[in-house]
């Protein structure tokens, strides 16, 4: 049996007929083409005797990643072995280094704008399925018609490189991906590169540009994410408050009672109640009215209590209503009714305590006289002497009393809105930043809308 073939070796050295510079070849038995590093002249290594194919005398770039450089990407060690530098007909440049590993072959990194894609080539076609499909993902077409030429060349390769060649170029993406298209007259090849994080890059000791301007072709919208979420949570946000308007129940008047307010201005306090509030969790609403209020106020604390464990729920109200005239006729201001809200009481036994005071209004400009006004603007009572004035405490068409009703409410709808609001305004904030970035995105497409003439 015959020994077997020594297996053929990765790398190996030669010199360059050129300038004598001593090359490594890293993809030994695949590399077709080498650009001499020292003088960037291109040899064809295709055959035992190596031969000068073009040869340049002008300085090598200085590359961002040195050829020989080795970086591990998605979990494989890579050796870049080559550069081109390529433009579109010597405008909107753009790099790409040629990785080698023995046992995964070949892929580019191709660096634009300071933003990192990961390419490979690829082995079948995309299909057409009223668009350019790919494992089931559709891609959209972004440049069409394109000629990408190469401007510079150094280092190895699995064909024939030079500087000057052209190939025919169409790019279809979608985020995070681009799909593209090379044709010559001798072959078509398609390729797809992935936009890599820019961390991803410190493994060849690269500091990649997190934000490039305008936006990649294929770079996802950075606030995509948000939306998303913000939707998730919005859409959360909204069944809750539907369901506390649910949970809530309706509304309904649970207690009605009266308190008399004194004649002399004093200080006095009525416990109403008990009543129930049936729901787990209610708003509670007290309206209170005045009818005989005239030219005065009423100072009014509510205290709703919890019979069963003395929570108190507290708000501070004055009803106030005025009357009069002047030169430019009869004039009136205020409200004889006023009220408190309280936003989810528990259920229980409550009651209403309520302390007031009644106050009569005196118009401190009017002639004085010789009588008293008890409860008076300025002493609240005594006998100070006042101007007469009708006293609203001291009868006439309605009792002086304050008519009081408990009842529970509704969810608002106005707090529905002004959640709805708070839940959209970030919403909307977002969605407008990722409106312009694709805005932006697009505007380096071939199918960018156009405005007519028209229209500009």
């Amino acid at each position: 049996m015959a020994d077997a073939a020594p297996p053929a070796r990765a790398a190996k050295a030669l010199s360059c007929p050129s300038c004598g510079g001593t090359l490594a070849v890293r993809a030994a038995g695949y590399t077709v083409t080498i650009a001499c590093q020292y003088c960037s002249s291109i040899l064809d290594v295709s055959q035992p005797d190596v031969k000068l194919v073009t040869q340049y005398r002008e300085a090598v770039a200085r590359l961002e990643i040195p050829l020989g450089t080795r970086g591990t990407l998605r979990g494989i060690e890579w050796e870049a072995i080559g550069y081109l530098a390529r433009s579109e007909r010597g405008q909107y440049g753009w790099e790409e280094y040629l990785l080698f590993n023995p046992y995964h072959g070949y892929r580019w990194l191709i660096a634009n704008r300071g933003g990192w894609s990961f390419g490979e080539q690829l082995t079948v076609v995309p299909g057409h399925d009223g668009g350019i499909m790919l494992g089931g993902q559709r891609y959209q077409p972004f440049f069409a018609d394109g000629t990408a030429q190469v401007d510079y060349v150094v280092g190895e390769f699995y064909w024939r490189v030079k500087r000057g060649e052209t190939v025919r170029t169409d790019d279809w993406v979608r985020p995070g991906f681009m799909l593209s298209r090379e044709a010559d007259d001798r072959e078509v090849s398609w390729s797809l590169s992935e936009l890599l994080d820019p961390q991803e890059m410190k493994a060849f000791g690269v500091t990649a540009n997190p934000h490039p301007s305008p936006p990649l072709p294929h770079q996802p919208s950075p606030h995509i994410g948000f939306l998303k979420q913000g939707l998730f949570v919005a859409l959360a946000a909204i069944m809750l408050l539907l369901g506390v308007a649910i949970f809530s129940g309706g509304g309904g008047i649970v207690f009605t009672g009266a308190a008399p307010i004194a004649a002399d201005g004093s200080e006095q306090e009525a416990t109403l109640g008990p009543f129930t509030l049936p729901n787990a969790r209610q708003g509670v609403k007290i309206e209170t009215s005045v009818p005989a209020l005239s030219n005065g106020w009423v100072d009014i604390n509510y205290a709703l209590v919890n019979r069963f464990d003395q929570k108190a729920y507290t708000a501070s109200k004055a009803a106030e209503a005025y009357s009069g005239r002047d030169s430019d006729g009869s004039w009136s201001e205020g409200s004889r009714s006023t009220g408190a809200s309280f936003a989810a009481v528990p259920a229980g036994k409550y009651d209403l305590i309520v302390s007031y005071r009644g106050n009569v209004w005196v118009d401190p400009t009017a002639p004085l006289n010789s009588g008293s006004n008890p409860g008076d603007f300025f002493s609240g009572g005594g006998a100070t002497v006042q101007p007469d004035a009708p006293d609203w405490r001291r009868g006439g068409n309605f009792q002086p009393q304050l008519d009081i009703s408990v009842r529970t409410t509704r969810f608002q709808g106005g707090v529905l809105l002004l959640g709805l609001i708070l839940i959209a305004i970030p919403l909307l904030f977002a969605a407008l930043r990722h409106a312009a970035f694709e805005t932006a995105r697009k505007g380096e497409s071939d199918f960018a809308p156009v405005l007519s003439d028209e229209e500009d």
